[in-house]
Formats: C-alpha cells, sequence, structure tokens
C-alpha cells in the first residue's frame, strides 16, 4: 500500500504551503479493512473534519467539548489511536501544546500529519513580531477556514481516492464564506469607536482582524490560557477598561470567569462578562455546536454586549 507523509512547515502562506511526499511499502490500514481512520484534535476542527469526510472514514475527536487545548494531556488509549491513523489532522502553531511528544512519535511512523494553521496565512501575535511566532487560533476567521476545509478535502482525498471529499468540501467552505457575510451583518450597527474588544486571552486577533475591531486588552497575557497575569498587568487592564470606556469583558467557555468579573467589579463601572466560545464548540443541540454555529453566537453575543 501506498503511503503518504504529508509535512506542513509553520509558513505564513497558503500559497507557500510546503508539501513533502515520501512512498513506502506499507500503510497503516491495510486494504479490505475497514474505512481510513482519521484522528483530529479539537472539537472545531472535528466539525470540519467529519463533514468533509462524510460516511468515507471513521473520524476520532481526541478532545471533549469544553475543554482548553492548550491543557489537554492525550490518554495512552489516544495516543495509540494517532499511531494507528491514516490521517491525524491539528491546528498546529503550538496549540496543541501536550500532544506534541504523541504526534512526533506518529511522524516518525510514517502516519499523515495535517497542520491547518500554519497554511491558512498565519498572523504574527504583534506588529512588532518578525513571524517567528505565529497566532494559532485562526479558526475564529471563517474565510480562513473556509481555505482549510480545502486542506482537508485534499489531504483525505490524497488517502482515499475513491471518497467525495473534495465536493463536500466545497461545500463547506461555501457555507463559512455566507457565516462571513452573516457575521458582518450582525456586527453591523456597532460604530467604529465602539469596536473595542478586552478578550480573557489573545484568542480573538483573527476576529478583530476580519471584522475591523481593536483588541485593547486581555485577563491573561499572551496566547496560551497557561499563563498567569501579574497583579500590575492587571491593574493596566483595569485602567484601560476605565480610559477607554469598554462596556464588556469576553471571557471564555473553557475557562472560569471569575477573574474577568474581579476585574470587571475593580474597574468601577457598569462592565458585563460575557462568554464566548474560542478554544471549543458548544454541546449538541446549542447554538454553537457547529463552526459555523459558534462564530455566528459569537458574533451575536458580541453585537449586544457592544450595542450593535
Amino acid at each position: 500500500m501506498i503511503l503518504i507523509f504529508v509535512k506542513v512547515h509553520p509558513i505564513r502562506s497558503a500559497l507557500a504551503l510546503a508539501v513533502l511526499l515520501a512512498v513506502s511499502a506499507c500503510g497503516s490500514t491495510p486494504a479490505g479493512e475497514g474505512k481510513p481512520l482519521v484522528v483530529v484534535s479539537t472539537t472545531v476542527l472535528g466539525d470540519l473534519v467529519a463533514a468533509v469526510a462524510g460516511d468515507d472514514a471513521e473520524v476520532e475527536v481526541l478532545m471533549p467539548i469544553g475543554v482548553d487545548p492548550h491543557d489537554f494531556q492525550p490518554s495512552a488509549q489516544q495516543i495509540g489511536r494517532i499511531a494507528a491513523a491514516d490521517l491525524v489532522v491539528l491546528n498546529g502553531l503550538g496549540l496543541e501544546e501536550r500532544l506534541a511528544a504523541a504526534i512526533e512519535g506518529a511522524v516518525g511512523s510514517g502516519v499523515t500529519i495535517l497542520e491547518v494553521a500554519p497554511a491558512v496565512d498565519p498572523l504574527p501575535w504583534s506588529a512588532d513580531d518578525s513571524g517567528a511566532s505565529l497566532d494559532p487560533h485562526v479558526w475564529l476567521d471563517p474565510v480562513r477556514m473556509a481555505d482549510a476545509a480545502g486542506l482537508v478535502a485534499s489531504a483525505l482525498a490524497a488517502i482515499d481516492p475513491a471518497g467525495d471529499h473534495l465536493a463536500r468540501g466545497a461545500a463547506y467552505a461555501a457555507t463559512l464564506r455566507d457565516v462571513d457575510r452573516e457575521i458582518e451583518q450582525i456586527l453591523a450597527d456597532i460604530p467604529a469607536a465602539e469596536r473595542l474588544l478586552v478578550t480573557n486571552h489573545e484568542a480573538f486577533a483573527y476576529f478583530a482582524a476580519r471584522y475591523r475591531f481593536e483588541v485593547v486588552g486581555v485577563v491573561i497575557p499572551g496566547g496560551s490560557t497557561l499563563a498567569e497575569p501579574s497583579s500590575a498587568e492587571l491593574a493596566a487592564l483595569v485602567a484601560v477598561i476605565r480610559d477607554r470606556g469598554v462596556p464588556a469583558i469576553f471571557a471564555e467557555t473553557t475557562q472560569p470567569t471569575d477573574l474577568a468579573a474581579a476585574i470587571a467589579a475593580e474597574a468601577g463601572t457598569d462592565v458585563a462578562v460575557v462568554q464566548l466560545f474560542s478554544e471549543s464548540l458548544g454541546e449538541p443541540g446549542t447554538p454553537a455546536a457547529t463552526l459555523a454555529g459558534m462564530l455566528l453566537e459569537n458574533a451575536r453575543r458580541i453585537a449586544a454586549a457592544l450595542g450593535g
């Protein structure tokens, strides 16, 4: 059986995506032994991959709903499934911090790995960044994720040429582009001067860039939720909220809201604490149960909090 090994480098342009193909005499799923196994890291990517794979592949998502990807530790059984997969789909750019060893082992065994974020023109952490450190939170931009659907479809077609992955990928991408236009409409009534975001951590740069917002502060410094803010950083954030007249702190469904609530109280103004879906989808049956639904629900909550 032909094994295709895909190596995706952390580059900024999807057009410059480097793909290395290596041919081997064996594979992880012998012919005739069922559908290809695709293992996916996050719930967000799980929605995308399941939609593009349809019934042509077995899709397993490692992280449960409501779990912070920065802090997720795989079980021994999950590490085994990664090693047995025909394709592993990751966000990349350091998001899945504690999957690194398992992925390294899978790569050494010849498992096909696709990292999505490096291939959809990721942003640097700040305007002064040289590009050496890139923001992994690409899924909060529906247009980038429409591009990601095409990448996933191509990777699935490579391991399963008989499947209808490309057509499903195109349909999923079209849905996300429709979502982008709907979000624009939801946010249309928020004046430019009031498009100010204070968020739990630095996860919403892609949303801000797409829809012309400014992230004026974060509760937890840096791109990971594992950091701890200092008292000086918290005091500076309170000052920003007061000075800029920020009406809401956007917390996350995967993190406690206690610190955000304390900052809102300290600001001494009528500051609301509003939870957004950032690192995980919502429960089945809720508005945020899919990537499209999550993005729309976030937009509705932001519009309501900022008076749009």
